[in-house]
């Protein structure tokens, strides 16, 4: 009997709560929430939002991404980072769009491009 790989269904929602703390890589077609801690790498197809007191220290890579908590490290975004005003980002960011709140911190270097980079990992 063949195997067959379970469906994606990239309308779920991966969920890290407050109380957690996670050290290693994900990647998903899903969008993910985060309100916890979080170091390592993730990439997803889809969008990731990070929680007012969420924190990322490590490598993201995303279609869409809202930022409301912390992050150290690295994100590129296919579309369209928001930084919302509770956000602080201190590292690099790599997007085509970028829309900053008032009182949001950004440490480091941002590159804006039409051509941002792909989520895809095939």
């Amino acid at each position: 009997m063949a195997k067959t790989e379970p469906k994606t269904n990239p309308n779920s929602i991966n969920f890290i709560a407050a109380s957690t703390d996670f050290k290693g890589e994900l990647k998903t077609a899903s969008d993910i929430k985060i309100d916890g801690r979080f170091e390592g790498n993730i990439i997803t197809q889809n969008k990731i939002v990070l929680g007012e007191n969420g924190f990322i220290k490590g490598e993201i890579k995303c279609k869409n991404a809202i930022i409301s908590g912390r992050i150290e490290g690295k994100i590129e975004v296919e579309e369209l980072i928001r930084l919302e005003a509770s956000a602080h980002i201190d590292g690099e960011v790599i997007t085509s769009k970028l829309a900053i709140e008032p009182g949001a911190i950004l440490n480091g270097t941002c590159t804006m491009s039409k051509s941002a980079p792909v989520t895809s990992e095939k």
